[in-house]
């Protein structure tokens, strides 16, 4: 997401970075590239408009603070604007309310509503320790109640059963009565989606509103129809009273329109935001964190805390005692490290959340390939457990029969083993003198600064 628009804006202000002075003339240039890069990132022209003319009257109105040059100061202006642009602050669900809470789920077909309603329901069980009940009250299709049942099971969410022969609004009062029986937390209603906005669809919806009373309305839109996200946003928006907008799909939007112009045209929060079909690809929108990556300048915050979640912290542990004993980093080991980096989302989602990596040369950036690691895997998973901790052991016969067996040629396999000893190297110099304490202090004061990543103080 966001691939070309961010290349052409770190592009743009690394040239102004350097600049002594801040003139009408060098800000307007810059200005002109940063336009041409919204417009081709499919942002809607009114919100380009407001947006430029916003950083062009505080580039050249504002006293640049003493401890930036000017340039920095710009960057830290389009970084600014670019937060303001999506909402400032991530906008939390409102479940403070007595249970179960409702949250009301709306949407075109085929935009993701049913998909979004699992991934919701194992982000609110997973970490926010809630019961979730989900219903739909799609009878005009049959397939999006036996595929919200799978995905319910799959979630561990409680799944209130309905049928194509129900009236919506008699579904929805039994799902509030069926959700408090199982002390359900939440009760997450997916509605009925058409392939385009009509009347009978949205007068369908305002009567579920009206009946649940819901906390939350959420639009889910798909953030691949770029500027026409949030034109069907705000069709929906004057139609229910919504409360905020699930971009999904926005790990195949490589343009970002959607993200940029959503909350302006709107006036709606951007609540979440779908990386991926895994319903564990869910994530808060967080506007500071996600200019941050436009501007190349990294998401730390976001990647510390996913590994919080998805690294397995026993195994970790285990790594660590082991390596401070100082026993060898072997090759069962390396294996469980590319597990563990499979499970965030491979080396491409990580990479990307790091600062600077955008600055990256493509030659560079082709070479991050997850590819190369699932090939990694797949040879070390064809030695034996004993070649595995032992990796000495493996001599020119056992390399052609690892080879054989994993379908790569000898050299794929010397090249494992030599990165193996490299790895090996690290984590012997991580371990000694306190390095893996250092290191882990170092990500704690990380994670305890909100300071947007590469935004000079």
């Amino acid at each position: 997401m966001f691939d070309s628009l961010s290349e052409k804006l770190t592009q743009t202000l690394r040239g102004m970075t350097g600049r002594a002075k801040l003139t009408e003339e060098n800000v307007s240039a810059a200005l002109r590239d940063v336009r041409m890069a919204l417009l081709e990132a499919d942002v809607a022209l009114p919100v380009v408009k407001q947006f430029i003319d916003h950083v062009k009257q505080r580039a050249l109105g504002q006293t640049v603070d003493t401890a930036l040059n000017p340039g920095e100061a710009f960057v830290k202006i389009v970084h600014e604007e670019l937060v303001h642009v999506m909402g400032d602050t991530n906008d939390a669900l409102a479940l403070n309310a007595k249970p179960p809470v409702v949250v009301l789920m709306a949407g075109l077909q085929g935009a993701g509503k049913t998909t979004t309603v699992g991934k919701l329901a194992r982000f609110l069980k997973e970490r926010h320790k809630k019961k979730v009940a989900v219903v739909s009250t799609d009878v005009y299709r049959p397939a999006a109640i036996d595929q919200l049942e799978t995905l319910a099971g799959e979630v561990g969410a409680h799944f209130v059963a309905s049928s194509g022969d129900e009236k919506p609004a008699d579904i929805a009062a039994r799902a509030v009565k069926e959700a408090n029986t199982q002390f359900a937390d939440v009760l997450l209603v997916d509605t009925a989606g058409r392939l385009a906005v009509d009347e009978q669809m949205m007068a369908e919806i305002r009567e579920l509103q009206a009946q649940l009373r819901p906390a939350e309305t959420l639009f889910v839109v798909d953030a691949m129809t770029g500027q026409d996200a949030a034109n069907t946003a705000k069709a929906f928006n004057d139609a229910l009273d919504l409360t905020g907008v699930v971009l999904a799909k926005a790990d195949g939007d490589a343009r970002g329109g959607a993200a940029l112009s959503v909350r302006s045209i709107t006036g709606k929060p951007i609540k979440f935001i779908g990386m991926g079909e895994k319903t564990d690809a869910l994530e808060p929108f967080y506007p500071d964190r996600l200019a941050s990556r436009i501007l190349g300048m990294g998401d730390v915050l976001s990647l510390i805390e996913e590994a919080e979640r998805k690294v397995d912290k026993k195994k970790a542990e285990k790594l660590a005692r082991k390596m401070q004993k100082g026993q060898k980093f072997d090759l069962a080991d390396f294996r469980e490290q590319l597990a563990q980096m499979s499970n965030m989302g491979g080396i491409g989602s990580m990479m990307e959340k790091l600062p600077g990596m955008g600055a990256l040369p493509p030659q560079a950036q082709a070479q991050l390939d997850d590819s190369m690691f699932t090939r990694m895997a797949v040879i070390i998973d064809s030695m034996t457990p004993h070649e595995r901790r032992y990796p000495d052991v493996i001599n020119g016969s056992r390399k052609q029969r690892i080879a054989r067996g994993a379908g790569v040629q000898v050299p794929e396999v010397n090249r494992v083993l030599k990165q193996h000893k490299q790895m090996q190297k690290m984590m012997k110099k991580v371990t000694r003198k306190g390095g893996m304490q250092k290191m882990m202090r170092g990500m704690q004061a990380m994670q305890g600064n909100r300071r947007p990543p590469g935004i000079p103080r």
